[in-house]
């Protein structure tokens, strides 16, 4: 079996898993498209309390955000017929923000 080793040369030999429910899933699976890192790097530098930066101005990342954005309008819009407001709603909104917020800091 070949070993497959990190960027830093690191084998990285263990495995850690842990449960979501669906929608925990599919919030942790937007924000990882919204930073344009891998899953595992994205996860990596949020229990170690480092910054996830957006990867600079990639195709990816700007399909994340706008696939994030007609989500949210979606939303928005059921919300403003009568619909109870889900509390992931909110957190999306404010990991969006701050993605535009770190792209339009690149661009600078």
């Amino acid at each position: 079996m070949e070993r497959i080793v990190d960027h830093k040369g690191r084998w990285r030999k263990r495995t850690i898993g842990f449960r979501v429910s669906e929608e925990e899933a599919k919030l942790l699976d937007a924000c990882v498209k919204m930073s344009g890192l891998a899953k595992q790097d994205y996860i990596l530098r949020k229990l170690t309390n480092r910054d996830v930066v957006v990867q600079g101005r990639s195709p990816r990342v700007f399909k994340a955000l706008r696939e994030q954005m007609q989500e949210i309008n979606e939303e928005l819009r059921r919300i403003n017929n009568g619909g109870e407001c889900e509390e992931e709603l909110f957190y999306t909104i404010q990991v969006v923000a701050q993605t535009l917020e770190e792209m339009a800091k690149v661009k600078e």
